[in-house]
């Protein structure tokens, strides 16, 4: 049987019951058909790097997707589509971009795992999201049989969501286009410590290079770029996603603190608060856990680390025990990011 842990970058996760390696797209839509014929349940496994497996494994088929292919279209007023298959290293696809001077995804380099994950999960990083770039999304639908091209309205992404996140058992992600704009300038910097470490103001721009650049290094400072030589990194980046809350929310979880709490505007007179900030407050520090097989990152209190020998039990473990200890100290719940499978939290 195949191990799991090894197709995942937390190394956990029991066997699959059955593995198949999809190559190509067609392979791919042949192998979750077949699957769904006999009544399998499915996994569609890319780059395992938002992924959090039992220990148990899964007893389904799980569908290893490696289809390859980027091309480039000019679009109308100085945009190019860049259009992706779902097996493509998403990290790849970034320096391409960059080097071939488009901007709009500079500030999402170093996130890994695949790029059929980005519009699942609306991956954003530095004030950006996937969200902003994409203009359709390739898939598979399975209750119909058939390949769909769903425009970005249709979509429904929101914070760290979707509509193919919120549908999984539906959908499979064959591709996605993003627009960008050719020049030698990125995108507006919207993050205040992306704007420190470049020297600019917030909403000024710099050079695509010199952001992609400057987003690797404060992620390699936070254990947030994988890195065999660094335990820090054998985690699934961001555990936690940001809560969200209205005014109500806010005003409880103020009075609960002993100070100032940080916040961003979320848009309907909600705020953002930053997860780090709350489980750090909460007294989960870097480090907490050690000398234990999970433990917190030392490097970022958001990241949960595989120390070495660790179960995904040992994990969510302490994922509860961080998340139980937040909401008693400041009445907030936090939600998992990755997608847990055959596991709860």
């Amino acid at each position: 049987m195949t191990s799991l842990a090894d197709y995942t970058t937390l190394g956990l996760g029991g066997p699959a019951g059955t593995f198949v390696a999809a190559p190509a797209e067609a392979a791919l839509i042949d192998a979750v058909t077949a699957a769904d014929a006999a009544g399998a349940p499915v996994l569609i496994l890319g780059g395992g790097s938002n992924l959090v497996i039992a220990d148990e494994g899964f007893p389904g088929t799980v569908i290893h997707v490696n289809t390859r292919g980027v091309g480039y279209a000019e679009a109308a007023d100085g945009h190019v589509d860049v259009t992706v298959a779902s097996g493509e290293d998403w990290d790849d696809v970034v320096a391409a971009a960059v080097a071939e001077g488009l901007a709009g995804l500079e500030c999402l380099s170093g996130i890994p795992g695949r790029a059929g994950a980005t519009p699942i999960q609306n991956v954003g990083a530095y004030g950006h999201e996937v969200a902003e770039v994409i203009t359709s999304v390739r898939v598979f639908d399975r209750q119909a049989r058939q390949v769909q091209l769903i425009p970005n309205g249709s979509c429904h992404f929101a914070y760290r969501t979707s509509y193919f996140k919120q549908n999984p058992a539906r959908y499979v992600v064959l591709g996605a286009t993003y627009r960008l704009a050719r020049g030698s300038l990125s995108t507006p910097v919207k993050y205040a410590e992306l704007a420190a470490e470049l020297g600019v103001e917030m909403g000024e721009r710099a050079g695509v290079g010199e952001v992609r650049s400057a987003v690797l290094k404060i992620r390699a400072r936070k254990g947030m770029v994988l890195n065999p030589g660094d335990p820090d990194t054998k985690s699934v980046g961001s555990f936690f996603t940001n809560p969200v809350l209205d005014a109500g929310q806010f005003a409880r979880l103020a009075a609960a603190a002993a100070g100032p709490v940080p916040r961003f505007d979320a848009g309907d007179g909600k705020v953002k608060v930053p997860a780090a900030w709350l489980i750090e407050h909460a007294g989960f520090g870097k480090g907490y856990g050690a000398p234990g097989r999970a433990r917190v990152s030392t490097k970022h209190t958001l990241a949960l680390v595989n120390a070495g020998g660790a179960t995904t039990a040992d994990l969510l473990a302490l994922a509860r025990e961080i998340r139980d200890g937040v909401h008693a100290t400041f009445g907030v719940t936090l939600t998992p990011e990755p997608i847990l499978i055959g596991a709860t939290l």
